[in-house]
């Protein structure tokens, strides 16, 4: 059974073959492309939900209390 370390370390092999055969542009567009084929796949297969997505990245709007704004954790006694 391929594991996810298996396809980590094809990908990382064929990224190294693009770069030595063409040249370090030309890799970074191969993966950019196989990341952009992966999430289409993803989304055909029902995957990857685009609504689920949208609302994690989207801001959230209203006010929000000091410690949250500056990243500060709240202090527990």
């Amino acid at each position: 059974m391929i594991s996810t370390k298996h396809v980590a370390a094809l990908l990382g092999f064929a990224f190294a073959a693009a770069w030595i055969g063409f040249n370090f542009g030309y890799a970074l567009l191969c993966l950019a492309a196989a990341g952009a084929f992966y999430l289409v796949g993803s989304f055909f297969e029902g995957d990857l939900d685009l609504v689920e997505l949208q609302e994690r990245f989207q801001q959230r709007e209203g006010p929000q209390p000091a410690a949250q704004r500056s990243g500060a954790r709240p202090r527990v006694q």
